[in-house]
């Protein structure tokens, strides 16, 4: 469509000034929907339908949002004036709320990832040999659903066979002794690492949230300590700043899901002089009370290593000045690879909406939020993961996957049952029209959630069927394995 643009020049990195050519935009969005499969990854007939319908190809369609960038860009005068041009890094914001405004949600995803991926690698942070890309790492994604397809479970159809025939043991137990035995080679790299001579004094377990980190680090170190290594565990949640340092939103909500919510000058300077080998006096936060209310000594022996469980263990600041030598990092990830339907679609279930769903539980049951204040935070956790998170899992020394084909089914009767369930009814969200974010993800998660055949929870809580130390007990309940933040 043909619009008005008064924006001359753009401002490098560097702070040259160079001509500012929107085609550039243009194919920046083209990649990103082309790197999953296009924009019919975001088709939701009632919010992007007339686009669709207007504008048809991907091609035009990355044309009509790179001009709707240009206006929010032309809308602001400073943009204007001959010296002050937009930023490349304010261009790119105007894509990511455009790419957002019009529900192209999967698009604005792979887009940030990809944006602050780079960002990594120019800090030098990461290696070209590191970066992710879009973060969907397409070989271990695809070595899953081989792994799926072999078991008939790489589609929604195919696993509610699976349930109705009485065969979901089975694909438990399959599943949990393949996730076993990626710990058990993720101990093996500490211990080839450590016999080489390498003098890992930190282990670091990061990952999105609810993505089973929790689970994997007691498993991991279990393994690791009969191989006679001890280990300190510091607790990171220690280290958020007080309540009133972080602001409320209009619905009295707050962005815990930044590092920034953690003092991460202190716990860098904690982190070198435990490794130093002195005594540190670690703050208590209470989240009771919204504050840290003491403090406690703890020192880093010789014969052990530091333990940190944490969503943002690979966020360069946290590290800065500490040889990596010294550390081993895993990261989990949630890699629920399967079809929507039958798979005729050709279009892929969302691992974050998973982690949505098994959020929402853990939640419900430890937090005393509802499903529905999850879903309305939950942009802000893909935001944090967006930026320190998912572009930094390069860094990873071993990667453990900690969805499993399962999980869809054991998760469904705690959310939707014969009762009604907890899941968030259409009304409720009705207040929230305008968070289009919330909306979406309502949306699909409520389609995913019909389209499966569900265990019952009498089932699903039976250990002889979940075992009790499975990942997903975290967020179901009734693990034997004991979860700090769930207490």
């Amino acid at each position: 469509m043909a619009i008005q643009n008064l924006i001359i020049k753009i401002q490098k990195r560097n702070r040259s000034l160079v001509a500012f050519d929107e085609a550039r935009v243009v194919r920046a969005i083209l990649r990103a929907a082309e790197s999953i499969g296009g924009f019919r990854e975001d088709f939701q007939e009632e919010i992007n339908g007339k686009i669709f319908e207007a504008y048809g190809t991907n091609d035009k369609i990355a044309a009509f949002l790179a001009d709707a960038a240009v206006i929010c860009l032309n809308s602001n005068p400073h943009h204007l004036i001959t010296n002050f041009p937009p930023t490349i890094e304010t261009i790119q914001d105007a894509v990511l709320q455009v790419l957002r405004s019009y529900g192209f949600q999967n698009t604005a995803d792979v887009y940030e990832c990809y944006r602050w991926g780079r960002h990594w690698l120019r800090e030098g942070a990461i290696t070209e040999a590191q970066f992710v890309g879009n973060g969907f790492p397409k070989k271990r994604m695809e070595r899953i659903l081989d792994w799926n397809r072999q078991r008939g479970c790489h589609t929604v159809a195919g696993l509610n066979e699976i349930v109705r025939n009485g065969k979901i043991k089975s694909l438990v137990d399959e599943s949990l002794a393949a996730y076993e035995a990626s710990l058990d080679e993720a101990a093996q790299k500490v211990m080839t690492r450590l016999n080489a001579g390498d003098h890992v004094r930190m282990m670091w377990v990061s990952g999105p949230s609810s993505s089973g980190k929790t689970t994997t680090t007691v498993k991991l170190t279990q393994r690791l300590e009969k191989q006679g290594l001890r280990f300190l565990m510091l607790s990171l949640d220690d280290y958020f700043w007080a309540l009133v340092e972080h602001p409320s939103d209009w619905i009295n909500d707050r962005n815990f899901e930044t590092p920034e919510a953690l003092d991460i000058q202190l716990l860098n300077r904690h982190l070198k002089a435990l490794l130093d080998g002195r005594t540190i006096e670690k703050p208590v936060y209470s989240f009771k009370e919204g504050r840290r209310v003491s403090s406690k000594s703890v020192r880093l022996e010789k014969d052990q290593v530091l333990l940190l469980d944490c969503l943002h263990g690979f966020y360069p600041p946290i590290t800065e000045g500490i040889d990596p030598s010294t550390q081993f990092r895993l990261y989990i990830e949630t890699l629920n690879v399967l079809y929507e339907g039958d798979g005729s679609t050709k279009r892929l279930t969302k691992p974050t909406d998973i982690r949505l769903i098994r959020r929402m539980l853990r939640d419900l049951q430890h937090r005393n939020h509802s499903p529905l204040s999850t879903l309305l935070h939950w942009h802000y956790v893909r935001a944090g993961e967006l930026f320190s998170i998912i572009p930094l899992m390069g860094m990873a020394d071993y990667v453990v996957n900690g969805g499993l084909p399962f999980d869809l089914p054991v998760l469904k009767p705690f959310l939707l049952g014969p009762d009604g369930g907890s899941f968030p009814r259409p009304e409720e969200l009705q207040q929230y029209h305008g968070f289009l974010d919330a909306q979406i993800r309502y949306n699909r998660v409520r389609k995913l959630l019909d389209s499966v055949e569900g265990l019952t929870k009498e089932q699903a809580s039976s250990e002889s069927v979940i075992p009790g130390d499975a990942v997903v007990r975290e967020f179901i309940g009734g693990s034997t394995i004991k979860i700090p933040h769930n207490e």
